[in-house]
């Protein structure tokens, strides 16, 4: 099994989508999974859940959980879809939530550990800020 698959299966994805690039460099202790989807890939319009093709793309980039001790980043390209009936706009992308800069894992995460200790000892603790870590929090707890 090549590294793309593999990491495809671990990150759940179902097609359209796919990791085509995985990049672990380990000086910066890193790993960049880029995700991406074939030519032609129809996505669902967010208001009437009609397929629709790509209109364009946006680059977005989210923090994951770490893969041992090396940060782990995940890279797509978003669609925005056409729709006839709505117009365009972006779709939402099964890994992270819409704004933030974590994926939903990572951000499940953070809400775990921050039940146990202090924001900032979490902050350090994944090598984020608590300034970031609070907009997670914020998001959830009105939620709860």
């Amino acid at each position: 099994m090549v590294p793309e698959e593999l990491f495809s299966l671990a990150l759940g994805l179902v097609p359209p989508w796919l990791v085509d690039h995985v990049t672990f460099t380990v000086e910066e202790k890193r790993l960049d999974l880029h995700i991406n989807f074939p030519k032609g890939s129809r996505f669902a319009c967010s208001v009437c859940g009609e397929e629709c093709p790509v209109h364009d793309t946006r680059d977005h980039t989210w923090r994951h959980m770490d893969f041992f001790q090396h940060e782990a980043y995940l890279h797509a390209r978003v669609p925005r879809v056409k729709c006839q009936e709505h117009g365009v706009h972006q779709i939402s992308v099964p890994w992270a939530r819409e704004g933030s800069h974590f994926t939903l894992l990572f951000e499940a995460l953070i809400m775990t550990l921050v039940r146990e200790m202090p924001v900032l000892t979490v902050a350090r603790l994944v090598g984020e800020t608590d300034t970031l870590l609070w907009r997670v929090i914020d998001h959830y707890v009105p939620e709860a």
